[in-house]
């Protein structure tokens, strides 16, 4: 049987980025397991096509998500928030206020 993933790259670096979005590319290169370069080039994608706000504090990223933003695809009609909402958990320690902050 072929290893394959259900989620794509870019998919995988949005989950993670929703869970905890002050990970730097660093660490959610190491946690999807892509090279460095690969998860900014995703980023890059990401805020390019509006999914994602990357804001910079002092010498990291912190990044925002869109949770409105319609899935380019021609399958569905749903939104990221619909979309992310089953695949996020809360971050360990961070009351969901204070997490709800990092969605528009």
């Amino acid at each position: 049987m072929n290893n394959w993933n259900l989620l794509s790259n870019h998919g995988l670096v949005l989950v993670v980025i929703a869970e905890n979005p002050a990970r730097t590319a660093k660490d959610i290169s190491n946690y999807v397991d892509l090279t460095e370069r690969t998860t900014h080039k995703i980023i890059v994608d990401l805020v390019e096509e509006g999914y994602i706000t990357r804001n910079r504090v002092g010498r990291n990223n912190t990044y925002k998500v869109h949770p409105n933003k319609e899935i380019k695809d021609r399958v569905t009609n749903a939104s990221i928030g619909e979309l992310l909402a089953p695949l996020t958990q809360p971050i360990r320690g961070v009351k969901k206020k204070e997490a709800n902050k990092y969605m528009y």
